[in-house]
């Protein structure tokens, strides 16, 4: 626990989203796409800033968490997740640390080397924003589908470390736009975020069905990973 928020808050759950939320849009060309194209979409230089929109699920609560805030990508070695609501919470991960900070209490802080699965994140967060192709599929089984004004790309971790924590991500976007990172954990349910103009026309949405929507609003037509549910 974290401040009196469910482990599946912790930067481990998130990380990947975050990373991948950091990467921004470019004007859709192609009438049809590969993991290539989808990847120069993605990349951007710093700075860059997306807002975005989870409901996250737990035993302990009567109905899903709705949690909203913005990613925020200062420099190219600094990724800033900034929760506004319904509780204020930054964390920084830059310098091969992640720092957590609340208002009142002193700042968490750790080392991604404490966690072999984040380094791995770490790299595959310079492999996007480069869009380095090869470096990815180093890391993933690429998936692509759909055409430039509707598209997903599903990322399946080949490295047992991260393979363990998580079994797929599933990216669905629009034109350039990243509009939904939908990530399935080895264990546990699936967890949504919405990012950019799709998390703006969440506003006020706390029902799951209504998020998947929004989600896959726009998405390729592949099916989801193994697993997955709805």
């Amino acid at each position: 626990m974290i401040s009196g928020i469910p482990k599946s808050h912790t930067p481990r759950r998130w990380m990947l989203a975050a990373l991948l939320a950091a990467c921004a849009s470019a004007p859709a060309m192609a009438a049809d796409v590969d993991a290539g194209w989808i990847l120069r979409q993605l990349a951007q230089p710093a700075p860059s800033q997306t807002g975005f929109v989870e409901l996250r699920g737990s035993a302990l609560l009567k109905e899903p968490l709705r949690v909203e805030g913005q990613y925020r990508r200062p420099d190219a070695g600094t990724l800033v997740r900034e929760v506004r609501a319904p509780y204020a919470e930054t964390t920084t991960i830059a310098d091969g640390r992640v720092s957590i900070a609340r208002a009142g209490k002193p700042p968490r802080v750790f080392s991604l080397q404490r966690v072999p699965e984040l380094s791995d994140l770490q790299a595959s967060f310079g492999a996007l924003l480069s869009g380095d192709l090869a470096a990815l599929e180093q890391a993933y089984r690429l998936q692509a589908s759909g055409t430039a004004q509707r598209w997903q790309l599903v990322l399946t971790p080949k490295a047992q470390a991260l393979a363990a924590r998580v079994r797929a991500v599933t990216l669905r976007g629009r034109d350039g736009e990243l509009r939904c990172i939908e990530t399935q954990p080895a264990r546990g349910e699936l967890q949504r975020t919405l990012l950019g103009s799709a998390a703006g026309a969440a506003s006020g949405v706390r029902q799951a069905d209504a998020l998947a929507a929004l989600c896959h609003d726009g998405a390729g037509a592949a099916p989801a990973p193994a697993g997955s549910r709805r």
